[in-house]
C-alpha cells in the first residue's frame, strides 16, 4: 500500500514518485535560492537581504553552538550542509499538503540521508585526526573492537529509521482516518459529499505533516551535528 508507485518509463529504466517529487523540492530550492540571492549588496539595501543575512546569521550561530568555533573555522561549508538538510528535510514532509507522497515515508531516502552522514562522520573524524581516527575503534581495549563495530552498524540504521517510521506511521493513520470518514459520511442519508473528510483532519495534518515533519527535520540535523562533531574531539 505504501510502496512508491513508478510514473515515469524509459524503456527498462523506471522512476518512481518518489524521485519525483524530490527533484521539484530541488528545483523548487534551486529557483529560489537564485531569485533571493539575486543583486545583493555589500551593504543590505533591501528588506530581502536583510531576511537573508538575518536567516544565515542565525543558522550560522545555531550550527557554530552546536559543533564548535574550531570546527566551523576549518569547515565553514558545514553551515551550509546543515541549512540544505533543514530546507529539504522539511520540504520533503511539508510536501504531502499538496497531495504528493512525502520522500521520507520511503526507507532508500533516509537511509541515503543516513550514509551521507555517516560518511561525513568518517571523512571529518580523519580530517581532524589523521589515521589515528579508527584506533577508537579498540580504545580503552581490543575487546570492545565488535562492540564498537556493532555501535557503528547501529548509527545508520537508526538515523534512517527515525525519520522513516515516524512519517510513515502518520502518513498511516492519516490514510486511514480519511477512509474511516468516507465510511461513515456514506452512512449518513442524503449526503453526498463526505463533509468529514474536510473539516476533521485539519488538526492531525498540523500535527503530522507540519509539527512533526519539522520537529524530525530537526533532529536529524541536530544529530548529524552532534556525531560529526564528537568524531573530530580530542
Amino acid at each position: 500500500m505504501y510502496q512508491a508507485k513508478y510514473i515515469i518509463y524509459i524503456g527498462n529504466f523506471k522512476i518512481s514518485e518518489t524521485i519525483v517529487t524530490q527533484w521539484l523540492i530541488m528545483l523548487f530550492l534551486i529557483v529560489m535560492s537564485l531569485i533571493l540571492t539575486r543583486n545583493l549588496k555589500p551593504v543590505p539595501e533591501t528588506k530581502r537581504q536583510h531576511f537573508l543575512e538575518w536567516a544565515v546569521g542565525n543558522l550560522r550561530s545555531f550550527v557554530t553552538g552546536v559543533m564548535g568555533e574550531r570546527f566551523i573555522s576549518r569547515v565553514p561549508n558545514m553551515v551550509s550542509y546543515i541549512g540544505t538538510i533543514l530546507l529539504f528535510f522539511a520540504l520533503s514532509d511539508i510536501v504531502t499538503l499538496l497531495g504528493l507522497r512525502s520522500p521520507t515515508t520511503d526507507l532508500d531516502t533516509t537511509a541515503a540521508w543516513a550514509l551521507m552522514t555517516v560518511a561525513l562522520i568518517y571523512i571529518m573524524g580523519v580530517k581532524f585526526k589523521g589515521p589515528s581516527y579508527f584506533k577508537e575503534f579498540i580504545e580503552p581495549t581490543p575487546l570492545l573492537l565488535p562492540l564498537n563495530v556493532i555501535g557503528e552498524l547501529a548509527r545508520p540504521i537508526s538515523l534512517a529509521f527515525r525519520p522513516f517510521g515516524n512519517i510513515l506511521g502518520g502518513s498511516i493513520i492519516m490514510l486511514l482516518l480519511y477512509q474511516l470518514l468516507g465510511y461513515v459520511s456514506g452512512l449518513i442519508p442524503n449526503l453526498s459529499i463526505p463533509i468529514g473528510q474536510f473539516a476533521i483532519p485539519v488538526p492531525l495534518h498540523m500535527y503530522f505533516d507540519i509539527f512533526a515533519g519539522l520537529l524530525q527535520a530537526f533532529i536529524f540535523s541536530m544529530l548529524t551535528m552532534v556525531f560529526v562533531s564528537s568524531a573530530t574531539e580530542d
